[in-house]
């Protein structure tokens, strides 16, 4: 891997175990050597997942697999290898997939149809799956519930660190976890999730509510992140719920015992985004965008969407120059209703465009301090409506170049 990013917590989170699960992480020489690259979790009887795949039209063979499990509602195991996506490899990319799904079936003592599994990695390799077959049934006796950090090591490509979040709340007075890990530096842009991810709760949900509320997340979370503006062929994102916390089963998503954990799955979903668009490849800056005064909250994201995805604002941002035109720029090719006259744009909560010009006689000397630092706030106000929305994002440094250069090699 490359330098640990600037933007990096201090350390990997303490993460709760969840009743019910039990994971980790080992080598399988899949690409890499002398590091795991091999995830895999075992899920008690009754577990439900919920999950959301990539739109891509040349989407992998595993999460073609993926739409098919998820389609029952249930799952015993989920194995994920990094290295290799399995991804544009034809007929033998689900023979591949095959191996990998038998060889949890047999490890946890499942049928094929309730393992769940990714890749993530290189495009167009043909996955070398007896590495896998071979590492799983070691891995599998070496699973525990606090194996956290192993698993959401094992599923890294060019992340520089592990990326963690956790929450609990309560159902109907009953006391409820969850956590998850996941993984995305490059390649990343939101298109019903971005990158691979794994949460799971001990909540005791009906699939179908399930599947409700991990939608509404996600489009909260990973679908407001985005590094480069490449959607994978690989993104995945998955839910699991092993019920042992006991509480009452609610019966749509809606009911209002939920509302704390509504709350607290998307603040995981966002807390993994925002770490996310930390690794960025290349990153030396986290990018918040708020977009207000849009005919909608979707066209906002859209906006923001827009700004964060632009080379030209990136790298601004990147070279420390607080060049506002670049994201006037972005907000008129968005597609969405936009008002010259009416948008107002701020950097570091410096007011400097407005009224279908730049602020007369503004001092730059506190947006350039704040443009210096970490992290840099960007709002901008389309002055039509109540629409809003928040898209966070990294600045774009030679260092992506140089990380994409010579992935494959």
């Amino acid at each position: 891997m490359t330098a640990r990013s600037p933007l990096a917590p201090k350390s990997f989170p303490k993460l709760p175990p969840i009743d019910g699960v039990r994971l980790g992480g080992a080598s399988a020489g899949v690409k890499y050597k002398g590091r795991p690259d091999l995830f895999m979790a075992e899920l008690a009887p009754g577990t439900v997942v919920a999950g959301a795949l990539t739109r891509s039209l040349t989407r992998s063979a595993p999460v073609d697999w993926c739409a098919q499990v998820l389609k029952k509602g249930s799952a015993r195991a989920i194995l994920v290898n990094a290295g290799n996506s399995n991804a544009f490899t034809g007929k033998a990319g689900m023979e591949a997939v095959r191996v990998m799904v038998d060889a949890a079936a047999e490890a946890v003592g499942c049928k094929p149809k309730e393992v769940l599994v990714a890749s993530t990695g290189v495009i167009g390799v043909k996955l070398p799956a007896d590495r896998i077959s071979k590492a799983t049934p070691k891995l599998h006796k070496s699973l525990k519930s606090d194996g956290w950090s192993r698993a959401a090591q094992a599923i890294l490509t060019t992340d520089t660190f592990p990326k963690g979040a956790s929450a609990s709340c309560t159902i109907d007075g009953v006391p409820v976890t969850i956590a998850g890990f996941a993984k995305g530096s490059g390649m990343i842009a939101p298109d019903m999730a971005t990158m691979l991810a794994f949460l799971f709760t001990d909540a005791a949900i009906p699939q179908a509510v399930l599947q409700k509320l991990t939608t509404k997340a996600v489009d909260k979370s990973f679908n407001c992140m985005t590094v480069d503006g490449d959607t994978s062929t690989s993104d995945t994102v998955l839910v699991a719920a092993t019920g042992a916390a006991g509480n009452k089963a609610p019966k749509k998503a809606s009911d209002k015992a939920l509302k704390g954990f509504r709350e607290a799955l998307t603040q995981v979903m966002t807390d993994l985004a925002v770490l996310v668009a930390k690794d960025g490849e290349g990153a030396q800056k986290f990018i918040t965008v708020d977009v207000t005064g849009a005919a909608s909250d979707k066209a906002a994201r859209r906006v923001g969407l827009s700004i964060a995805n632009s080379p030209l604002v990136k790298t601004a941002i990147a070279g420390e120059d607080a060049n506002w035109g670049r994201i006037v720029m972005a907000v008129g090719k968005a597609g969405e209703r936009a008002d010259r006259d009416r948008l107002t744009v701020a950097m570091g909560g410096v007011v400097i465009a407005e009224k279908g010009e730049g602020v007369a006689d503004y001092d730059e000397t506190p947006v350039a301090e704040h443009l210096k630092g970490r992290d840099v706030k960007i709002d901008v106000d389309l002055g039509i409506g109540r629409g809003k929305a928040r898209v966070w994002t990294c600045d774009l440094t030679h260092g992506y170049i140089d990380i994409n250069a010579d992935y494959r090699t």
